[in-house]
């Protein structure tokens, strides 16, 4: 078993080590996009109807989502090896119950299982990242973890339409067992033990309410398109997850152990990277949801044509931060500048997909490069800024805020970009709208990119003296 290690050195297996949690990581992120490409098989061999294919979908997600900030605190308090394992398995039986399930409401069970590994591996991944790696390694750690997850955006509906026209559907689900059963040999043989000295005692009341406030937050958000926005299921959940989170804040103020102390959005690096985390997620999470619809609808191509034509995107991402560029380049610039230039980037992309586009790919190609280069600049330097703002000691939670955010911010952009794009159809058709729906991405993102450059800046001239607080 490794030894623990000292904040201040790298582990010496840190790359290998980093390397197996990005194989945890990448299986996560698949299966957010894989069952998508399965829908018309599990609605014919199933007998699905509507309302099961969207329990199937966010059972997943609802559950992952409300549980991110319970995991890393979790993950804090009892071991981040420990409880990565445990995530590993979760996940790995998850996936058995699920590619076995002979009937919808096994499946969707299974899903709800999955969804509590996928928790605990999104936080304690990225918590380890933090433990295993030295300051100057970790925007370089950290880049090649936020490509992965590109990676996994654009690798899930390919593998996913590679399996099911080899194999029958669940066979998406049984995939994970080998890579499950090989990342706990490795976690186990690889990964040392890291957790909070402290020793805190657990916080099961605010477990509890961060867990129902953001699975209510999420359900609202993603039943406000289908079923309407001011609809009573919508209006009661929204409801109940400002109820349940307003306990939840007034809980954490007043607990001697906070499992999320609030006196962290005092700093101003992590109020700042908070506030471009939610903007750059929900623009890119709309925009890119907005993009599918536009290779397919208004360019005419395929299912798997259009997920091969998103793939620059990827490739891009994954060019940059696994060969250390963005790194360093956010070395050399700063992470305000880069949070800046990353968002302007982005931006630039989506302007490029909704008005340079006149019937063929080039307009788009042009948009996925730009968006690649800004993604694999200011995401890293984003999650970065979070977790540095993070005492070593609460990564997990770090990691629960990142991974919490991320959910937060996409889920919101794919709703309101949603209800830009349907207003906009009756009058305009399709095509404008989804020009429209990019436009606003775009603006979103670069606000984002302002706002957070301009706070991050801020604490750093008060953290230098410059100006004080």
């Amino acid at each position: 078993m490794s030894a623990p290690v000292s904040p201040h050195q790298s582990h010496p297996q840190r790359w290998l080590i980093l390397g197996v949690i990005c194989l945890a990581q990448l299986t996560v992120l698949l299966d957010n996009t894989v069952l998508n490409v399965a829908i018309p098989s599990l609605t014919r061999e199933l007998h699905a109807e509507t309302a099961d294919i969207q329990w199937m979908i966010n059972a997943y997600s609802l559950v992952q989502s409300g549980l991110l900030l319970t995991a890393g605190s979790a993950a804090d308090r009892y071991g981040r090896k420990k409880l990565l394992i445990v995530g590993l398995a979760l996940f790995g039986v998850g996936s058995l119950v699920a590619g076995l399930s002979g009937s919808t409401g096994q499946l969707i069970a299974a899903r709800a299982g999955m969804g509590v590994g996928g928790a605990l591996l999104l936080t304690t991944t990225l918590a380890v990242v933090m433990q295993i790696f030295t300051a100057e390694d970790q925007p370089k750690a950290i880049g090649i973890w936020a490509a992965v997850n590109a990676l996994g955006f654009a690798a899930g509906p390919l593998i996913g339409g590679f399996m099911l026209n080899h194999f029958w559907w669940g066979a998406i689900f049984l995939i994970n067992l080998p890579v499950a059963a090989l990342g706990l040999v490795a976690v186990v043989a690889l990964v040392p033990e890291s957790r909070n000295p402290r020793g805190d005692r657990p916080d099961l009341l605010g477990a509890l309410l961060s867990t129902v406030g953001m699975a209510s937050l999420v359900f609202a958000i993603i039943s406000g398109p289908e079923h309407g926005w001011t609809s009573g299921r919508v209006l009661l959940t929204a409801a109940v997850a400002v109820v349940v989170l307003g306990a939840f804040a007034y809980w954490e103020s007043r607990v001697p152990y906070p499992m999320l102390d609030l006196h962290f959005f005092r700093d101003r690096r992590f109020t700042g990277a908070v506030t471009g985390a939610v903007l750059i997620t929900f623009g890119m999470g709309g925009a890119l949801f907005l993009l599918t619809q536009h290779l397919q609808f208004v360019l005419g191509y395929g299912p798997l044509e259009a997920g091969l034509r998103t793939a620059p995107l990827a490739l891009t991402v994954v060019a940059l931060n696994f060969s250390g560029l963005s790194a360093r380049w956010s070395a050399r610039l700063g992470t305000p500048v880069s949070i800046a230039l990353g968002m302007v980037l982005m931006s630039a992309g989506l302007v490029s997909i909704a008005m340079l586009d006149t019937g063929g790919y080039a307009g788009t190609l042009l948009g996925l490069l730009l968006i690649g280069g800004g993604c694999a600049i200011a995401n890293p330097a984003m999650a970065y800024a979070i977790m540095s703002a993070i005492p070593p000691e609460k990564a997990g939670v770090g990691a629960g805020i990142n991974g919490t955010l991320a959910e937060f911010g996409n889920g919101l952009g794919v709703a309101v970009l949603g209800a830009v794009l349907t207003s906009r159809v009756p009058s305009a058709g399709l095509a404008a709208g989804l020009e429209t729906g990019q436009l606003v991405g775009a603006v979103a993102v670069l606000l984002g990119g302002v706002v957070a450059a301009a706070l991050l800046r801020r604490a750093e001239r008060a953290d230098s003296g410059v100006l004080v607080a």
